[in-house]
């Protein structure tokens, strides 16, 4: 799934954490990175993030209540 426009992206990824599967973060290059890693995080953040606003990401989450949660977080913040 695409996201766009994250504002709010301590929030985001309090959602991402309180996921109970895995939850990817898909590169340009097609590589899937774990984003419940903080290590991840913190790459995607320094990739990613530049201006207080994360513009679009694509993400797979693999359980549906994980794909509720994130599209739940998108349409209410």
């Amino acid at each position: 799934m695409k996201v766009q426009n994250i504002t709010d992206v301590e929030k985001f990824f309090s959602v991402v954490d309180s996921c109970k599967g895995r939850v990817e973060l898909v590169t340009g290059e097609g590589d899937r990175l774990n984003l419940k890693s903080k290590l991840s995080q913190y790459v995607s953040l320094a990739n990613i993030f530049s201006n207080g606003e994360i513009p679009e990401l694509e993400i797979v989450a693999h359980e549906k209540e994980d794909i509720d949660r994130l599209v739940s977080f998108m349409i209410n913040g």
